[in-house]
């Protein structure tokens, strides 16, 4: 029979940096979550309120007796909150089980390594969430600007509202940050992707609440920064220069940020190891 040489050669592949690796883990989740068509529904839903608020745009420029449909610059801090739902959903639909799947099928050992590491494997997780979260609302709220300038076909509403697209790039950008972090945290700590989701749902309802009885006791609404989800509606309020609905001063609002950030980095740094240490 033939003998085949099996002796060196040299790796004709495509040689990549290593301080790419976060970017495999990254594509492989999208694309993950692309093929499921419940998410893609949810996608789909997520994505109704820019074409509502196009029209809008489309009926103001083009009728003037509709000029009350006109957009303003707290048009777009309203269409970024009422995607609060959204992201809501699919913080958890997404994030819940990046991190759990991997520790219920023992799976770290294999991602952390060489040459992946910890930092690489917490980066691509986070870009998989980002990138949806991201998707409901950078991306349509730029577009939503876009839309208005063809539309009006002129410049004259964004030379008035420069502050738009970094305001819109802001308030997303630590929106995005502040979930995927606590998301990420949370999906460290247990091997269940229900019961992580149940626990994102349980704080940001659990912290809301807890603000709304304070403010019902002391009438005051400077204790916002309890509630997580008070802390993103101030900041946008105050990013977008809108009459913010609580009274809270801004640096107590961006510590309370980043004191979360901080912390949720804090459980990462503790729970995502190659080898669990039992305590």
């Amino acid at each position: 029979m033939p003998i085949h040489d099996q002796s060196y050669r040299r790796y004709g592949g495509e040689r990549r940096p290593q301080d790419r690796a976060w970017t495999v883990i990254a594509a492989s989740g999208i694309r993950t979550m692309l093929a499921k068509r419940k998410f893609l529904g949810l996608l789909l839903v997520a994505w109704l309120p820019f074409v509502v608020r196009a029209v809008q745009m489309y009926i103001a420029a083009n009728f003037p007796q509709a000029s009350m449909l006109a957009p303003t610059s707290e048009t777009f801090r309203q269409f970024l909150e009422q995607q609060g739902l959204f992201t809501f959903f699919i913080t958890i639909f997404t994030g819940a089980g990046l991190i759990a799947n991997d520790l219920r099928a023992n799976a770290l050992q294999i991602y952390l390594s060489k040459p992946l590491g910890r930092f690489e494997y917490i980066a691509g997780k986070f870009a998989v969430l980002a990138f949806f979260l991201l998707l409901v609302t950078w991306v349509p709220a730029t577009m939503l600007l876009v839309i208005q300038i063809v539309f009006a076909g002129n410049l004259a509403f964004l030379t008035a509202n420069l502050f738009l697209l970094p305001a819109i790039l802001v308030a997303t950008g630590i929106e995005t940050i502040v979930l995927c972090m606590v998301m990420l945290a949370l999906s460290s700590l247990s091997k269940s992707a229900r019961f992580v989701g149940i626990m994102y749902a349980g704080m940001m309802f659990f912290t809301h609440a807890l603000y709304g009885v304070v403010f019902v006791v002391t009438r005051n609404s400077t204790f916002s920064w309890m509630s997580l989800q008070g802390n993103l509606q101030h900041l946008g309020d105050l990013v977008f220069r809108v009459e913010p609905r609580y009274d809270t001063p801004a640096w107590v609002t961006a510590a309370a940020l980043a004191f979360i950030v901080a912390g949720s980095a804090w459980v990462l740094e503790r729970r995502v190891r190659g080898v669990e240490v039992v305590t």
